[in-house]
């Protein structure tokens, strides 16, 4: 809501006002990117084995978004349109959003934050071609073009990147990231086709749908049993899942697409920022290299959307 001030006319809004107004997508879209990069960070210091960590980000998360859904009056209007169709793409979201979860939080402990991450930003590419796979899309040369040179980056990163005290980082890890991003190109793809619904509601079926799958996992991989590595696990599912939500959907309908492409790319620099600086994650420059090759072809089917 805008203020008045005497100075202006009726019917006018407040340059300065307007502006504030106008700034406040970007604001958002940035600290939900910046939250993004210290995901990892956050994973690791719980201590919690992957399964477990997703479990605690659906239950969390999940249970804040029905809340703020309900006390925005969105939850049960939008539940009671879904049609069977649309509830059943949702959970197989659901289903593919969790999965993609448990993957890359285990890839950190198989490679690094920094190296899943920047891995796992193959995602673009992966979503043009299962476009062109499952619903007929044309892939141009350029898309195949930047899917050699990221893809060579992943080669780079696998022979070149380090690990924790300074051995070569697993291939598993690299692997287990790739199959993260593909997962999550799966649910990006059934999200586009449920752009009608609320984009808050949606979240939370498919996190209690992921908290429904992955609680028998926690009979293999329990939460953590002290106190700081579950209040690790809070700080997971409140800020960085739903609050991180609410300031994704409040701002990124209202951003250029290739503003939001731009500062997407703060989500992987600040996990190598952090990376570098709490776990001492040191990368080489075949790495370095490996890592730019993949930010760059990644961005580029963005920017044409």
């Amino acid at each position: 809501m805008t203020t008045t001030h005497a100075t202006n006319s009726p019917g006018t809004t407040p340059k300065s006002s307007a502006s504030r107004t106008s700034r406040t997508p970007l604001v958002q879209w940035t600290a939900a990117m910046a939250l993004s990069g210290t995901i990892g960070a956050v994973v690791v210091e719980s201590g919690a084995d992957a399964p477990a960590a997703a479990f605690a980000r659906c239950l969390v998360g999940g249970l804040l978004l029905i809340v703020w859904s309900s006390a925005r009056g969105w939850l049960v209007p939008t539940l009671r349109g879904l049609s069977t169709r649309e509830l059943g793409m949702i959970v197989l979201g659901g289903v593919l959003l969790v999965l993609n979860w448990v993957l890359l939080f285990a890839s950190y402990a198989l490679s690094s934050i920094s190296v899943g991450t920047v891995v796992y930003h193959t995602q673009p590419l992966l979503l043009v071609g299962l476009a062109a796979v499952l619903l007929g899309e044309r892939v141009t040369r350029g898309h195949l073009t930047r899917a050699m040179i990221a893809f060579g980056g992943v080669v780079a990163i696998s022979l070149g990147a380090e690990g924790d005290a300074g051995q070569p980082v697993r291939l598993s890890g690299i692997a287990l990231a790739l199959a993260a991003a593909t997962l999550y190109a799966g649910a990006t793809l059934i999200a586009k086709q449920l752009s009608h619904l609320r984009p808050h509601v949606v979240a939370a079926v498919q996190l209690a749908t992921g908290t429904v799958l992955l609680a028998p996992a926690l009979l293999f991989t329990p939460l953590p049993e002290d106190t700081a590595g579950l209040g690790w696990l809070l700080l997971l599912g409140t800020v960085h899942t739903a609050v991180m939500y609410v300031l994704m959907y409040s701002s990124v309908g209202r951003l250029p697409t290739g503003t939001v492409a731009v500062i997407s790319y703060l989500y992987p620099v600040v996990a190598v920022i952090v990376d570098s600086l709490a776990y001492g994650h040191r990368g080489t420059l075949i790495e370095g290299a490996g890592m730019l090759a993949i930010l760059l072809a990644a961005l580029a089917p963005r920017r044409r959307a």
